[in-house]
């Protein structure tokens, strides 16, 4: 299977889509940047993230091989919560590092403030495809 990370110079494609599944990547802006983040729980869902960063979504533990660095992280949310209406919840494969839901100075990402979800990496050449 091809390598699922995504390095700076890589040019993706983002399309608009109106649903957003779980496990997709999504893209958003954040403080003016673009950022990748996969989204791992939708609207009504409830997540809890127990110490050993193991995620659980309606009280299923998810299966996430695209993990790289299992760990809680920094989280100043109260476990379990629901993802609200119109939003959702993501999480960076660099658990340890990512900048994502589980702190409140990011939070919920609105749907509509979704620039998309990444459907293709075209390029560099030798690693285009489906990014899974």
């Amino acid at each position: 299977s091809m390598n699922p990370t995504l390095n700076d110079k890589d040019i993706i494609l983002l399309v608009k889509s109106n649903h957003i599944e779980n496990g997709e990547l999504c893209g958003f802006y954040w403080q003016n940047k673009l950022l990748l983040k996969r989204v791992v729980a939708t609207a009504g869902m409830w997540v809890d993230i127990d110490e050993d960063g193991y995620v659980y979504v309606d009280g299923e533990k998810l299966d996430e091989p695209y993990v790289t660095d299992r760990s809680r992280g920094i989280t100043d949310l109260n476990y379990p919560v629901q993802v609200p209406d119109g939003c959702v919840f993501v999480l960076g494969d660099h658990r340890s590092t990512s900048v994502d839901s589980r702190s409140s100075v990011v939070g919920f990402i609105k749907e509509e403030e979704t620039v998309g979800q990444i459907v293709l990496r075209i390029w560099p050449l030798q690693g285009i495809g489906l990014i899974e």
